[in-house]
């Protein structure tokens, strides 16, 4: 895939694409010059995988998909290559558009089932788009199955046939492509089933589909994102010249038992690091000396039970919680997180605070109550199914419909990080190199996203920066990371951040 830093970082739904195609065409541009356009996309594809005069079978399906198809065949046989169009079912009418399409493609049109995959050097698959909405079974299951067992490459229009373009989900027979070309916007499920995305290399190309078609066809809280700067950049906490350590706000995390203490200490530097103006690790009393010999600018406060953290929790200048990292699962820390969740500060849940919040119901019911300024929980695929047993955290729908239902911020982490906001906004995260996958690594996350909070950084906003930083972090440290790395990188990250910003605000 190209660069995403240089593609739009809005995401469609399926649904949501089909309703920009009608907009477009009720505004005067016939739906055939769209057609068009998407197959001169395909077809010059195809041409940069094809040899010269190469040969290349197009699969044409019953719909829009098959029209593109037809479209690309003539083209590309007006430029030379040899083209085989074959239909699953060839004695059937096409309707629309897409019957427009097939009566200017000039040759023959086979059956899909009769054709020798290990004959052609490229197929086109242009069978099903993403308004499919069943599993392909009976001649179309088997036409799948057969260009999976080949070795012929294949170059998939707007979707692999079978994938669920709104999740990424694979149920049932799907096409695995080696190139994917789409039009106008990503679909989530070309960043989603990462490892396992049969979409293989996406290409995005316009169409003629105006931009200010978005405006049209979503509104702000049904909006989809690739997660990256442009997303949060304008409520980034920059610092100003008249800034001074309490106008950054003041984090607290909460520490765990002396033997599990360097959670909390990641935690705490992150947020630090990240521009809270100060920072304070609420220690029990065993562990303040634990805690003191690897400190140095993050304070240390002596927290003994619920009536000490109540009374650290309510310091009129502390602005944001982090519980989680290290905590332990106990009474205590439940006790905590229940005056947490009363308290004025934001906050931030993690580990084993997760696990606390799975096991008591009516937590949630706090949480649920702070939706107007939302906490955020930051699950990793365990926990997320602890908090939510009958859902899937690599769904983007599920993380979505987890989000509302406990009304705070989920960032559901993994390969391809979902962040979802009760009010319904989301973001896949796609900078996050496999390095991340190594102990404390989400600690330090978790105290970003309490830094940013701490200063003011909206909930949502603040859980997208701190999952983008947390990646570019590690991208820019390289091999043989280790989580005491992640925020010692963060410098450059935020210096070429600010020159970003200030570059796009100009």
């Amino acid at each position: 895939m190209k660069d995403l830093d240089d593609l739009p970082h809005e995401l469609l739904t399926p649904a949501q694409m089909a309703e920009a195609d009608r907009v477009t065409i009720a505004s005067g541009v016939p739906g055939i010059d769209l057609m068009d356009r998407a197959g001169a996309a395909m077809a010059h594809e195809a041409a940069d995988m094809l040899p010269d005069a190469g040969r290349v079978a197009i699969l044409c399906g019953p719909g829009n998909n098959g029209g593109d198809g037809y479209v690309a065949a003539r083209l590309l046989a007006l430029s030379g290559y040899r083209v085989t169009v074959a239909a699953l079912d060839p004695d059937k009418p096409l309707k629309g558009d897409a019957a427009l399409a097939a009566d200017a493609w000039p040759g023959p049109v086979a059956a899909a089932s009769k054709i020798d995959v290990g004959a052609y050097d490229l197929i086109i698959d242009a069978l099903f788009g993403t308004g499919l909405t069943r599993t392909i079974a009976g001649d179309a299951a088997a036409t799948v199955d057969g260009l999976n067992a080949g070795e012929t490459p294949v170059l998939s229009v707007d979707v692999p046939s079978g994938f669920d373009a709104a999740d990424g989900v694979i149920e049932g027979p799907v096409v695995h492509a080696d190139r994917t070309v789409t039009f106008f916007r990503l679909k989530p499920g070309h960043l989603l089933s990462l490892g396992e995305n049969p979409c293989g290399d996406v290409r995005l190309h316009q169409i003629g589909i105006p931009a200010e078609v978005l405006d049209d066809i979503r509104s702000p809280d049904q909006a989809l994102a690739i997660n990256g700067p442009a997303l949060w950049q304008n409520t980034f906490p920059m610092p100003r010249p008249t800034d001074h350590k309490y106008t950054r706000g003041h984090a607290v995390v909460l520490s765990g038992p002396a033997r599990a203490t360097g959670a909390a200490r990641l935690a705490a530097g992150a947020a630090l690091r990240v521009g809270a103006g100060l920072v304070t690790v609420a220690s029990p009393p065993a562990a303040v000396l634990v805690n003191a010999s690897h400190l140095t600018a993050v304070m240390i406060a002596p927290c003994e039970d619920g009536d000490a953290f109540a009374e650290i929790a309510g310091e009129r200048r502390v602005t944001a919680l982090c519980i989680g990292p290290g905590a332990g699962v106990t009474e205590a820390l439940a006790e905590k997180l229940r005056i947490a969740c009363m308290s004025q500060a934001a906050l931030v849940l993690d580990a084993d605070a997760l696990t606390v919040v799975a096991a008591e119901p009516p937590l949630r019911a706090v949480l649920a109550r702070r939706k107007s300024d939302p906490s955020i929980l930051t699950p990793h695929a365990g926990e997320f199914s602890r908090l939510f047993p009958s859902h899937n955290p690599a769904h983007l729908s599920d993380v979505r419909t987890c989000a509302e239902e406990i009304g705070a911020v989920l960032v559901a982490k993994g390969p391809r990080t979902i962040i979802a906001s009760p009010d319904g906004r989301a973001a896949i995260n796609v900078n996050a190199p496999p390095t991340l996958a190594t102990a404390g690594s989400g600690d330090v996350l978790a105290g970003f996203i309490t830094g940013l909070r701490a200063q003011g950084m909206p909930a949502y906003e603040a859980a997208c920066s701190g999952v983008w930083l947390h990646g570019a972090c590690a991208n820019a440290f390289g091999p043989g990371l280790i989580a005491e790395d992640i925020a010692a990188c963060l410098p450059d990250v935020l210096r070429d951040l600010g020159a970003e910003t200030q570059t796009s605000t100009r």
